[in-house]
């Protein structure tokens, strides 16, 4: 195998690609990026067995073939190559990199022992607006959990195809968000789970250009991601998601109308003196024209307050700040609703109109102050 490409664009597409690649499985072959060449493309592929990316690039193919080049190691020598055109030649198991006076000889790793990817087929095809799609993904991917501590199943973003709707659901134990959008399908009801770590990498490729589409093939057990030239293939989470329906209050007592701007900022100031977020609760008094806002432990005390349109029943609750923070600054929107049922029940944070988002936070115990 050999070819010669723009370096800059190699680099670019290698750092991309190696974010599938295997930082667990001690695997040397999966511990690479391997590169095939066709007649006039490269394609590079990361793959660790549940996640993987390629991407496929112009170059100019002197001999077609394969071989895999330990990631790291190939990144770092074109991250550091000044020239504008790169050649790789493999002869074998061994591997020239030359580029301008720089010339690397390092060792591949045949291509034939490289896993092969999940294909899908038979799976429906849907077509997301790039922009819309990072919007969404962006105001609930904060609420899905971080590691199987929850149940594996919570670990990943649902998602709920109906004809003309897109909902994603993110859910943690403490919080609950939803966000959903009209599209455009037309096909079978369908919902499936993908994994939060597949759901960040997608983030990074994706771009905000309005104009352009996301495609999404799904399967029984993986789904495809197409975004201009890159795709992602993910296993597919499977479980008992959250009953999330059964778990949002279908009345309120009290709602409160707020800057979401000036409720933030209430809120992140009393960060300072909080020493541990899980422990320190922050406790919020909703009461006439005000959201009063105070928290105490060893670091100090701390009260604010922040203008709020309150009708019905005086609250006070207390909230884990960040778990707050992250629904209020994933609301987007420049005031917001929450409703409340008293101290002990789950918050629902909502625009003034509409159902594009919901968001839902348990609230934290309080401890009478003496």
């Amino acid at each position: 195998m050999k070819f010669s490409c723009n370096t800059k664009k190699l680099s670019d597409a290698c750092n991309n690609v190696m974010r599938a690649v295997s930082a667990k499985v001690t695997i040397p072959t999966v511990e690479g990026i391997l590169m095939e060449c066709g007649s006039d493309t490269l394609s590079l592929t990361g793959y660790d067995f549940e996640f993987g990316i390629n991407t496929t690039l112009n170059a100019t193919v002197s001999e077609p073939g394969a071989i895999v080049i330990n990631a790291k190691i190939i990144c770092d020598i074109i991250r550091n190559i000044s020239a504008q055109t790169i050649t790789i030649d493999a002869n074998g198991t061994s591997v020239s990199v030359s580029a301008g006076a720089a010339q690397y000889n390092i060792n591949g790793i045949d291509a034939n022992e490289y896993p092969e990817l999940p294909s899908v087929s038979g799976g429906f095809p849907l077509f997301i607006n790039q922009a819309v799609l990072q919007k969404m993904v962006t105001q609930t991917v904060f609420a899905v959990a971080d590691n199987e501590r929850s149940k594996p199943v919570h670990t990943g973003l649902k998602f709920e195809v109906t004809p003309n709707q897109l909902r994603l659901v993110g859910v943690d134990g403490y919080r609950l968000a939803i966000r959903t959008e009209t599209i455009k399908y037309d096909g079978e009801d369908v919902t499936f789970i993908v994994p939060k770590k597949t759901i960040r990498e997608l983030i990074k490729l994706i771009g905000t250009d309005s104009e352009k589409d996301v495609s999404i093939s799904v399967g029984k057990r993986h789904i495809v991601f197409e975004i201009e030239e890159y795709s992602i293939i993910s296993r597919l989470l499977d479980g008992d998601f959250l009953d999330y329906n059964a778990a949002i209050p279908k009345t309120c007592t009290t709602t409160a109308l707020v800057n979401t701007g000036d409720a933030i900022a209430c809120i992140d100031r009393t960060v300072p003196v909080i020493e541990n977020s899980s422990k320190n609760p922050i406790r919020c008094l909703f009461d006439k024209d005000e959201m009063r806002v105070s928290t105490v432990s060893a670091l100090g005390r701390m009260v604010d307050y922040t203008h709020a349109n309150v009708s019905g029943d005086r609250v006070e609750i207390g909230f884990n700040s960040r778990y707050l923070l992250d629904a209020l600054n994933a609301s987007e929107t420049d005031q917001v609703k929450i409703e409340l049922n008293g101290p002990v029940s789950p918050v629902k944070i909502l625009p003034l109109t509409g159902e594009d988002f919901l968001f839902l936070v348990l609230p934290m115990r309080l401890k009478n102050e003496g």
